[in-house]
């Protein structure tokens, strides 16, 4: 029996540890990472949806914030606010740090060791952005942008959960 627990423990603790993300960064660099989560992005009428996802670094972590354009000219980019379900914020700079990825503009942020000590206490509510470029017909939008942690468009009377529990994907890495 004794030797049935451990294989079974063996075999959970493998399927997680091959379940981890990665971040590639600048093409190199890989970091673990959480899984991609889908905020809502109301006003961001092309998908509607952002993608967020957080890498542990050596040096603190990065935040990734990747959307659907139709403009590969287009870039996220300028100053990022993260609010937090404690009522605090992080303000993120831009640093230069993005990249194209099929029909997808990506930006990449970082975090000091606390902040990302913040993020493992408190989940994240919204993050704040911008898009930047030349609007022309029949394109994306650009301005200012706000992607909510909600899984769904609308509710219902469920017991399933609304929103994604992010700091507790962060303090597992």
């Amino acid at each position: 029996m004794t030797k049935k627990c451990f294989l079974f423990t063996l075999l959970i603790l493998s399927i997680t540890g091959f379940s981890q993300e990665i971040i590639s960064y600048n093409g190199s660099k890989k970091y673990p990472a959480t899984p991609s989560w889908n905020f809502i992005c109301e006003n961001y009428a092309l998908t509607g949806v952002t993608e967020v996802q957080i890498a542990k670094t050596e040096k603190g972590g990065l935040l990734k914030l990747a959307v659907e354009t139709t403009n590969p000219t287009y870039t996220i980019s300028g100053t990022a606010y993260i609010y937090l379900s404690d009522n605090t914020f992080i303000i993120c700079s831009d640093k230069g740090n993005r990249e194209k990825i099929d029909t997808k503009i990506v930006s990449y942020y970082s975090f000091t060791p606390i902040e990302m000590s913040q993020l493992k206490k408190n989940d994240i509510q919204s993050i704040r952005f911008t898009i930047k470029g030349i609007a022309t017909k029949f394109n994306s939008q650009i301005g200012n942008f706000t992607a909510v942690n909600k899984k769904e468009y609308f509710a219902t009377y469920d017991n399933s959960p609304k929103s994604y529990h992010t700091a507790n994907e962060i303090k597992a890495l």
